[in-house]
């Protein structure tokens, strides 16, 4: 990463400094998304940022860039074709306040950051065998809806899963699947999809939302309803969706085999649809 952008300013990583009295390092009071970039173009980047303005709404922030200022911000860190795959990070804060005050603050400016980090390709073992998950009860606030960067619920059950050996943490609440620590859960039984409906509980994915769109396109039967803990446990297959990680077939939950123990064929079916759509996306083809 040569360099990043801070409020208004192209810097190197090492120049950039934000004040300890902004509400980001406080309070965990901002906001933020992460986007891919697949050979200098992205996937979804309207629908990012789309989400980004819910969010900020949600807390009561106008947003300080604008779609067409994040687009030239985002071009210029990403760089231009044939570029490396790229994560592209984007965070907004409230802003610095002489002092520290739970209240929001008046006439302060927010902090803006994006910058973007080489984003690796997936390792094939996950293709081959599959990740392994635990669950736990859901301990997180009520608004998961807003891609907060108060995560430490998430941090927490993401190292609860690495204390056990495991590669991610499926939670709970009342008895129903909400999300992963960094993701959205699909349940396969017989041939159908089946992921939890959009609430307050989960945050709306956008590799949801394009898994469901391309399970349409290709005719595959899907629906979103409540996931059942018992239904969880006997599934055929469960997936896990995010930006960077994709599709993610998981074949332990809470060292008990899901199905064969192995990538079911469903999700090899649905993994293709993805990777071609991907690199309609990385030719700057795309379809939908």
């Amino acid at each position: 990463m040569n360099e990043l952008y801070l409020n208004g300013r192209f810097l190197p990583p090492e120049a950039a400094q934000v004040s300890v009295l902004d509400r980001g390092f406080l309070f965990g009071d901002g906001v933020y998304e992460v986007v891919p970039s697949y050979g200098g173009h992205f996937l979804r980047l309207d629908r990012h940022l789309a989400r980004l303005g819910r969010s900020l709404a949600a807390i009561g922030l106008d947003d300080p860039l604008g779609r067409e200022g994040w687009q030239r911000v985002a071009r210029r860190l990403v760089g231009e074709p044939p570029a490396p795959d790229q994560s592209l990070y984007l965070q907004v804060t409230r802003g610095a306040a002489p002092t520290r005050d739970h209240r929001f603050p008046t006439e302060v400016r927010p902090t803006v950051l994006a910058m973007s980090t080489p984003l690796a390709p997936r390792d094939p073992a996950i293709a081959r065998d599959g990740i392994r998950c635990i669950t736990r009860p859901d301990i997180r606030w009520q608004r998961c809806d807003i891609k907060s960067t108060s995560l430490l619920g998430a941090v927490l059950m993401r190292q609860e899963a690495s204390a056990a050996g495991a590669d991610e943490t499926i939670m709970l609440r009342d008895g129903l699947v909400t999300e992963a620590a960094a993701a959205n859960v699909f349940v396969v039984q017989g041939q159908r999809l089946l992921t939890p409906p959009c609430d307050h509980r989960l945050l709306a994915g956008i590799t949801r939302e394009l898994a469901l769109q391309l399970a349409e396109n290709g005719e595959i039967a899907f629906s979103e309803q409540p996931i059942e803990d018992a239904r969880l446990r006997t599934a055929d297959e469960i997936w896990l969706g995010s930006s960077t990680r994709e599709l993610v077939p998981v074949t332990r939950l809470d060292d008990q085999p899901v199905g064969d123990g192995r990538p079911g064929p469903l999700w090899r079916r649905m993994d293709a649809l993805y990777q071609d759509y991907k690199s309609q996306v990385r030719n700057g083809h795309v379809r939908f």
